[in-house]
């Protein structure tokens, strides 16, 4: 069995080939592996942004992958780009893993068309969901408002939002999306006692009961009417896209908030900057930008009523390292029993189990 291991700037090939060998015991394989644009962080962090935003033909993979991937039956990356053309290099290719959440770096079409799973992982649920938590208190409770204004030589009692501070128990949260990381949101907050709504079509409120969440399900246009703060967690794809619109923002309280540590293509860039201006909600706070760094003359930047930070949600010392021992953990699972929450097109493939 030949398994091709691509790393990068953030996740090193010899750590992901030391997690290979992990694979299928009692096979032999033969793995071949490559460091993929081994750069500055600063520099990856543009390729990473153009691959979020533009898809897997925003980057090329060398020849020298490219020829290995035809004979491979088995691909590990983390950001390497997967278009339909380099998949159509990939004549036995059984399964592709990459150790990050997002797969905008894949074609995942023409993955299915092939009868590739393809396997991901959530590496940073729990810093995201931690980091979320710290938005709702960092915007509602204006303490980074309070913090600049003292640095400023001010001692601010009064915020633009004064008139709806209140503790997180008498808010109700609106969870748009219950991946992994919107699953331990909710978790955190039944545990500080708040109420939880959600919107999730692919989940039943049975389904999360069963892992011991309670939370009603509401219709979008609901979560966004009663919810006094709204958290998205939902994937970035051609449906979500833009879905948090002007028409759904208008549907929110004046008192409530807007916060987002997934992606800034679901939200409607021109909407939210007119919500904010006009001062429709509370406030809101973003931690994705549809262009980074945010350009020196966006909108936002002269609001009061936003907090914002620098994509800085999943950023931990272990959860970027850890990846690849969590990637290969769930394409064991895969393996072993067929079926794992973590293949992103499972139903739309017709999977027999390893055939080497």
């Amino acid at each position: 069995m030949k398994i091709l291991v691509v790393g990068d700037t953030l996740v090193s090939a010899d750590y992901m080939e030391d997690q290979a060998k992990r694979l299928l015991p009692g096979i032999d394989k033969e793995i071949v592996k490559f460091d993929w644009e081994v750069t500055t962080k600063e520099e990856f962090q543009k390729i990473i942004f153009d691959l979020e935003k533009n898809g897997p033909e925003a980057r090329v993979l060398p020849n020298p992958i490219i020829k290995e991937l035809e004979r491979a039956e088995v691909f590990l990356g983390h950001f390497a780009p997967l278009s339909e053309e380099i998949l159509d290099h990939a004549r036995n290719l059984k399964l592709i893993g990459t150790c990050r959440g997002g797969i905008e770096h894949i074609d995942i079409e023409a993955a299915t068309k092939k009868n590739i799973p393809v396997i991901h992982v959530i590496r940073n649920a729990e810093p995201v969901a931690e980091f979320t938590l710290s938005l709702i208190l960092n915007e509602s409770r204006n303490i980074t408002r309070s913090h600049e204004a003292i640095k400023k030589g001010l001692w601010l009692k009064t915020f633009p939002n004064s008139e709806f501070t209140t503790v997180l128990s008498e808010k109700k949260i609106g969870l748009l999306g219950l991946g992994a990381i919107g699953k331990l949101v909710a978790k955190k907050m039944g545990n500080l006692g708040v109420q939880v709504i959600a919107y999730d079509p692919y989940l039943t409120k049975e389904s999360l009961e069963q892992e011991g969440i309670q939370i009603d399900f509401v219709s979008i246009k609901e979560l966004f009417q009663k919810a006094d703060i709204v958290s998205l967690h939902t994937r970035l794809t051609k449906e979500t896209q833009n879905m948090v619109n002007l028409e759904l923002l208008s549907l929110m309280k004046p008192s409530a908030y807007l916060i987002n540590t997934a992606r800034a293509g679901i939200i409607d860039e021109d909407a939210i900057i007119k919500i904010l201006q006009e001062k429709k909600i509370a406030g809101a706070a973003l931690d994705v930008f549809w262009q980074e760094p945010i350009p020196k003359d966006h909108p936002l930047l002269k609001l009061e009523n936003v907090t914002l930070t620098s994509h800085i949600a999943g950023d931990t010392v272990d959860a970027i390292p850890k990846a690849p021992k969590l990637l290969v953990n769930e394409m064991i699972a895969f393996l072993d029993h067929g079926k794992s929450d973590m293949v992103v097109n499972y139903d739309r493939i017709n999977w027999r189990g390893w055939m080497p």
